[in-house]
């Protein structure tokens, strides 16, 4: 078996921070989002990838490289536009070939790996096996009909939807998935969709089956689904002191500091990270919170956040909270007079001020 894991797409729910960096490599836990697919994928005993990227941007490839940090053979195959993920599988045919494969959107994540579902559809003669969750919002997603283990029909963002479910982003086929593929035509926003794929297989006569995703699972297409992510990982974290501590700090729960991280006179309550070579000084960092490598927190307070690499935090007079702050980022009290709120904020971003 082979898999194939998407990368590409512009991330628009997400900007300001994919104005300038692929969402698949946005850290959760101070590590890239599309690590956690990899890992995933390899951890489920399939070590021949292929990742879907941007045709116009080599990110992905100079972040991930081959493979072999993590045990498994890496090819790109580069897409040329947002065409559909049914036009994602079509491109992939070379590298497919005639073998079964898991399809798995980059930026999902899921709690407990994927090797059930690998191993259902090994065991099964199924031409398709997708991973359904229940949601509160079904209307969102595509959404099947159910007869047991069996699919019988899947309606894209229904206003009736057929049931609690949603089809969420991991799926897998053997190779009459192309075959659907090429029958399908362009919706109206231009795309070939999946779930009209999975529809053209209902209709002849292909075996389409379902497992539940029982534990978390979340698309991190949204700020808010990036903070629920960082959570939960940090949540299972063990702690981890491999930085410097200082006496007069106090560390209380799962708290990892990475090598070359310093802590000065602050309280860390976990579960929290901090990241390489990044300061923490004079502050407290709450539950929940992620400080990427090479930041500075200073005469601040930050928790259940998101700090990336080299953010500047320095003499907030107000708790951070629920924040994601990009790369490079700078949130500094004001020293000169008159003192004012001053931002310099890019397209999409949000600030609320207390």
């Amino acid at each position: 078996m082979k898999a194939l894991i998407t990368s590409g797409g512009h991330g628009t729910r997400l900007r300001p921070i994919t104005h300038t960096q692929n969402k698949h490599l946005i850290p959760i836990a101070n590590k890239p989002i599309l690590h956690y697919a990899i890992e995933n994928v390899v951890g489920a005993g399939v070590k021949e990838i292929g990742i879907l990227v941007r045709a116009d941007n080599d990110e992905v490839q100079k972040a991930i490289g081959d493979g072999r940090a993590f045990g498994a053979k890496i090819t790109y195959i580069p897409q040329e536009a947002p065409l559909g993920l049914a036009h994602v599988v079509k491109i992939s045919r070379p590298f497919i070939g005639n073998d079964r494969f898991l399809f798995y959107l980059g930026d999902n994540m899921i709690v407990g790996g994927v090797r059930r579902f690998v191993e259902a559809f090994e065991a099964s003669k199924a031409s398709c096996h997708l991973a359904l969750a229940q949601v509160k919002d079904p209307e969102r997603f595509g959404v099947p009909e159910l007869d047991g283990k069996r699919i019988v029909s899947i309606e894209e963002k229904p206003k009736k939807p057929k049931s609690r479910y949603a089809v969420t982003g991991i799926y897998l086929y053997d190779s009459r998935i192309f075959e659907a593929c090429d029958a399908i035509k362009p919706s109206a926003r231009g795309e070939l969709e999946i779930s009209d794929a999975h529809q053209w297989l209902l209709d002849h006569g292909a075996r389409v089956e379902w497992s539940e995703i029982t534990g978390w699972w979340k698309d991190t297409g949204k700020p808010d689904d990036l903070l629920a992510a960082n959570r939960l990982v940090l949540q299972h974290q063990e702690g981890r002191i491999a930085g410097d501590v200082d006496s007069s700090s106090e560390l209380t729960g799962a708290v990892v500091i990475e090598k070359g991280a310093r802590i000065v006179r602050s309280q860390i309550r976990g579960p929290a990270i901090v990241g390489p070579d990044a300061i923490v000084e004079d502050s407290y960092i709450g539950p929940y919170t992620s400080i990427g490598p090479g930041a500075r927190v200073a005469k601040s307070e930050v928790e259940h956040s998101i700090v990336l690499d080299r953010c500047r935090i320095e003499d907030v007079g107000v708790r951070i909270e629920s924040s994601i702050l990009g790369t490079g980022a700078e949130v500094v009290r004001a020293r000169e007079k008159p003192r004012t709120h001053r931002f310099f904020v890019g397209d999409q971003s949000r600030i609320e001020v207390a």
